[in-house]
């Protein structure tokens, strides 16, 4: 068995002193809980579609060995690498994206998606993380050297990025990418005029997607009033938590996976909620909570400017995809198709979110020095 000691040099033995294990062993865990409850939550949908009953979760034991391979890469490089694979990343997705809106094919009136053979690739979820980086990198620019214009860099990149959010279209995702950008661009010192500025434009823009994309309307009209038609599957997902109880009806005992059709993605928190129990779910929840407070936390000692906005972000992006999950699960908020992080089934999301994963635990391993990045 091999062990690293503290004199180990090895970029492995490193890592392995330098990286927070603490978050290393919570991400672990959600991989684990999501492999169970895709296990428990996919099989009736599997055989809704006609499917092998086992189909999700064979796909889903195939990604998460990916996913841990990703998270393992990615959280080896430097500050410095990990922002160069976020702008290739980041370039490759822009095209991608635009290359859905021509090629892709339309499901339920959207198109965000390409077939990659028997992979169902979704270019915006890997946007996202590495947006947030490259915006982080054009903000500490600014910091660093007036006369780089990486503010008005940031805002063209986040215009053209939001273009094709809603040209798919995808408002929810427009929201939470409009949310961290905002939240980067405050720590990076916005100017109080401009805070006023972009809520205004943020409640505009709310209004206006409400009266522009009808599926936005008619989603917050049925939050709106749960007593209305079309809130079959949270209905569905209320009523799951309340047969669970504090303790669960049992693992494999749950009756909404049946009836769900997004029992295995969106709604597989109400799956937890039937068949372990309220505990289980505080259980998650805290999860969440303490990767996104761990991360904060070591921050507080980061001296490189370009790290904390982007780790930031990333923090803020993972932590508001758990949020709307399971706000929507527990009818918080309007329905919106976004998965719970590491939990729910789906090759795209899991992968891209290893990729944020990675680049979070690479920016947060403790580094000697100035934390200049050249």
């Amino acid at each position: 068995m091999t062990t690293f000691t503290r004199l180990d040099r090895s970029v492995v033995g490193s890592w392995w002193w330098t990286v927070d294990r603490w978050t290393l062993l919570a991400v672990a865990l959600l991989l684990a809980m999501g492999g169970v409850m895709v296990l428990a939550a996919s099989p009736a949908v599997a055989t809704t579609l006609r499917l092998d009953s086992f189909h999700f979760v064979k796909r889903q034991f195939m990604y998460v060995p990916m996913a841990i391979a990703v998270i393992f890469a990615v959280s080896l490089m430097s500050p410095l690498w990990v922002r160069r694979l976020a702008v290739i990343v980041f370039g490759g997705c822009l095209v991608l994206t635009l290359a859905t809106l021509l090629i892709g094919p339309e499901v339920k009136g959207a198109r965000r998606w390409i077939q990659l053979g028997s992979f169902t690739l979704q270019p915006t979820e890997f946007l996202k993380p590495t947006f947030a980086v490259v915006s982080a990198w054009m903000f500490a620019q600014q910091r660093k050297n007036d006369e780089i214009p990486g503010n008005l860099i940031s805002m063209g990149l986040f215009v053209i990025v939001v273009a094709l959010l809603l040209s798919q279209p995808d408002v929810g995702m427009t929201l939470v990418v409009s949310a961290v950008w905002f939240a980067q661009f405050f720590l990076a010192g916005l100017p109080i005029f401009w805070v006023v500025l972009f809520l205004a434009v943020g409640i505009i823009g709310a209004a206006g997607a409400y009266t522009l994309f009808p599926h936005v309307a008619s989603r917050v009209d049925r939050f709106l009033d749960p007593s209305g038609a079309g809130n079959y599957q949270i209905d569905r997902a209320m009523e799951a938590f309340q047969r669970g109880g504090f303790f669960g009806v049992g693992p494999g005992d749950g009756s909404v996976k049946r009836v769900l059709p997004d029992a295995h993605t969106d709604f597989i928190f109400s799956v937890v909620g039937e068949e372990f129990g309220v505990l289980f779910c505080l259980v998650i929840v805290a999860l969440f909570t303490f990767i996104v407070l761990r991360g904060f936390s070591r921050l507080l000692e980061e001296k490189n400017f370009f790290v904390v906005l982007a780790a930031a972000g990333l923090l803020t992006q993972f932590g508001l995809q758990a949020v709307i999950n399971i706000g929507v699960n527990l009818r918080l908020m309007p329905t919106k198709g976004m998965t719970l992080p590491f939990v729910s089934y789906g090759g795209s999301s899991m992968l891209a979110l290893a990729l944020l994963m990675g680049m979070l635990i690479a920016f947060t391993r403790r580094r000697a020095g100035s934390g200049e990045i050249t």
